[in-house]
């Protein structure tokens, strides 16, 4: 299996050739290149599996790769390598962009490095790369890309109703699609959309959007009914914070 890593930093490109050679044994070739159009010539000429790729480099960006390779030929995965602040991560996250933060360590190079080889030919990495580059020019953030069995679907926030965790998948529901089997754990979504103000977490099964819900009813406990007509729980310790937050909504 081939990687080519693209970093103008030989220090750089030396220690993920290192962290590569040491922890993942299924690549047995690294080619190294020091810009983004000799990395993408590199590209067509190797054909690799996995492409670790710098961000931050002099005349190109390593987000503009679909400027130079057709996306039809996007048949590799990316692995992003970053110092990006807290605020573009995001954007790669809700992108479902595998990405590794400088400075690179073994344990995070092996882990990104083992989850791409799984995904090739499967992840959809260009229209990943095309959601991704048009968050980060607007910085609107307004949708979050969800992984299932088929491939990836792109979805606005203000859209979603309700997660509800199913072990280590979760059932995401929609206003456009009655559910949709999402191969990610509900804390996955939970920590991800802690920014986002309409979303809430009544209970540890579920994180609802606050804008449909229906009612409140507070027999038998108390529970949520949401616009699709889903019954939610809400667990003991929230529900003084939730009335209190309903209240402020009305």
């Amino acid at each position: 299996m081939k990687a080519i890593i693209i970093d103008d930093e030989r220090k750089a490109r030396n220690l993920l050739r290192v962290l590569i050679e040491e922890n993942c044994s299924k690549i047995t070739k690294i080619i190294e290149a020091e810009d983004l159009l000799s990395g993408v010539a590199l590209i067509k000429e190797e054909q690799p599996q996995i492409v670790f790729l710098d961000i931050e480099m002099p005349e190109h960006s390593g987000l503009e790769i679909l400027n130079f390779i057709n996306k039809e030929d996007v048949n590799f995965e990316i692995i992003f390598t970053t110092a990006y602040n807290e605020f573009a991560i995001n954007a790669f996250q809700l992108s479902a962009i595998d990405y590794l933060l400088k400075p690179l360590r073994a344990e995070t190079v092996k882990n990104a490095t083992e989850k791409a080889i799984q995904q090739i030919g499967k992840s959809e990495i260009s229209l990943k790369l095309e959601e991704l580059n048009k968050s980060l020019k607007t910085s609107n953030f307004n949708k979050i890309g969800l992984p299932f069995s088929d491939g990836l679907k792109f979805v606005n926030f203000e859209d979603i109703i309700l997660f509800e965790a199913d072990g280590m998948y979760t059932k995401v529901t929609t206003i456009k699609e009655t559910e949709i089997l999402v191969c990610k754990p509900l804390r996955h979504f939970v920590e991800l959309l802690e920014i986002q103000p309409t979303f809430y977490k009544p209970h540890r099964s579920y994180l609802i959007n606050l804008k449909y819900i229906r009612e409140y009813i507070r027999k038998d406990g108390g529970y949520i009914i949401m616009d699709n007509d889903k019954s939610v729980s809400i667990a003991n310790d929230k529900k003084e914070e939730f009335l209190t937050i309903i209240q402020n909504i009305g």
